[in-house]
């Protein structure tokens, strides 16, 4: 029997082999700036982007500091008009989503809209929102509470707006998964391309959660640093003296894409991405497996996916989040998972440097992971100064270092015992 197409319907392409996924856009927004270029640069600098909090007051608050993002001009990629309609964490995302966009060179005019699509991931969505639509709904009544309020704090408007404005008409969804949420998303885009779902994914995180109820509920369950007197410093994975981790907002947004593709426009390529893992502690809603076992099952997970032993990964970009549990656990995980090459491989947490932005920060660090990868140089951990005995892994501590980095791994654990690890490297 021949297929023919008929109405909606096209014949598949019968893909027999997993195909090819490479990077081709990258586009950021941080504490450190809005340039992939800057924030780069600022990573190998040691510079770091926490300071005093400035958009919400916090003076009768414990932790007063955080990686928030006061000057943010969401620019000629967010219409002035929309604005109204748009949370932060949208706003975000549509931004590093059209850098992204942009830097890839992705025509859409030349493209079948249908096979390019958007994934995204964020922990929280429109907080912002919430809180103020419920004290209108407190104070004015409910014929006061905006009728934007839906469309604006649902978890999927980021994602759905990048579409809109690009014309992205392919699979388009959105992962929760606490601060796992962007290295999950991100896997599914790779999954997607490769199974010939779609030729291009708009991927990544975006996270806007520094707001009144954020920043007051993570604080009251001990979750963050409380060095107020040295906000620099207070982020510092792996070093003996950390105390929790900071807040940070932003967004990283990739554009993955189909190898043969890619090559027929032309596109720069970054980074080809070589495997996915994920998977789930089963324990403790908050507090990671002591030992690493999920953690260590996720990295695990993504070299079998991609067929790779362990001593073929020369840098891993940790979760770190300058958490007492968090970063021993997994220390533990990367000792199980890779064996006497966990002393060899080199590993560092860039969230020294900008804190922990939740659901986006898998897919900031993939950017970072992938920029060590295309210019063989591993970040640094900055304020790694007393290293801890029980994280006796290389963390690069403070001075970036000059390797040859053919393959990475980029790790992020969340909340509910999220698990999930990502590997880029140099195309072959």
């Amino acid at each position: 029997m021949i297929l023919r197409r008929v109405g909606w319907f096209q014949p598949s392409r019968a893909c027999h082999m997993k195909r090819r996924v490479v990077v081709t856009g990258l586009g950021v927004v941080t504490s450190l700036g809005g340039e992939v270029a800057s924030l780069w640069d600022s990573i190998l600098a040691g510079r770091s982007g926490v300071h005093p909090l400035t958009i919400l007051d916090v003076s009768n608050f414990k932790v007063r500091f955080g990686s928030d993002i006061p000057d943010f001009d969401p620019g000629k990629y967010v219409d002035a008009k929309e604005m109204k309609r748009l949370d932060r964490f949208t706003q975000f995302a549509t931004y590093a989503g059209g850098k992204a966009i942009e830097d890839s060179g992705i025509d859409i005019s030349k493209e079948d809209p249908y096979r390019c699509g958007v994934i995204l991931g964020s922990g929280i969505g429109g907080l912002s929102e919430i809180e103020i639509q419920v004290e209108r709904l407190l104070t004015k009544g409910p014929d006061r509470v905006s009728p934007f309020t839906i469309p604006k704090l649902m978890l999927n408007a980021a994602g759905a707006n990048i579409s809109i404005c690009h014309g992205f008409k392919g699979p388009n969804f959105t992962v929760a998964t606490a601060c796992a949420s962007a290295t999950n998303a991100m896997g599914d885009a790779f999954k997607c391309i490769q199974h010939d779902d779609a030729d291009v994914v708009v991927t990544g995180g975006t996270e806007a959660a520094i707001t009144a109820m954020g920043v007051s509920g993570f604080q009251n369950m001990k979750a963050l640093s409380t060095r107020n007197e040295a906000p620099e410093k207070a982020s510092r994975p792996f070093d003996a003296e950390r105390d929790g981790f900071v807040m940070a907002e932003g967004a990283g947004i990739l554009v993955f894409e189909e190898l043969e593709h890619a090559k027929r426009r032309g596109a720069k390529i970054y980074a080809e991405v070589l495997g996915y893992g994920a998977s789930g502690d089963a324990g403790h809603i908050t507090q990671p497996d002591e030992l690493g076992r999920g953690a260590g099952r996720a990295m695990a997970n993504a070299l079998r996916d991609g067929g790779w032993n362990p001593s073929d990964v020369d840098y891993i970009n940790a979760h770190g989040t300058s958490t007492p549990l968090g970063d021993k656990a997994e220390t533990q995980a990367v000792k199980g998972v890779f064996g006497d090459h966990a002393y060899k491989v080199s590993i560092s947490s860039t969230k020294g440097h900008i804190g922990h932005a939740l659901g986006a920060s898998g897919g900031i660090e993939m950017i970072l992971t992938v920029l060590a990868v295309y210019n063989d140089i591993v970040p640094p951990t900055i304020n790694l100064e007393n290293p801890d005995p029980a994280c006796d892994l290389d963390y690069t501590p403070n001075v970036p270092k000059s390797k040859r980095i053919d393959i990475a791994m980029n790790n992020s654990f969340g909340f509910g015992g999220h698990n999930a690890s990502i590997l880029c490297g140099k195309v072959r």
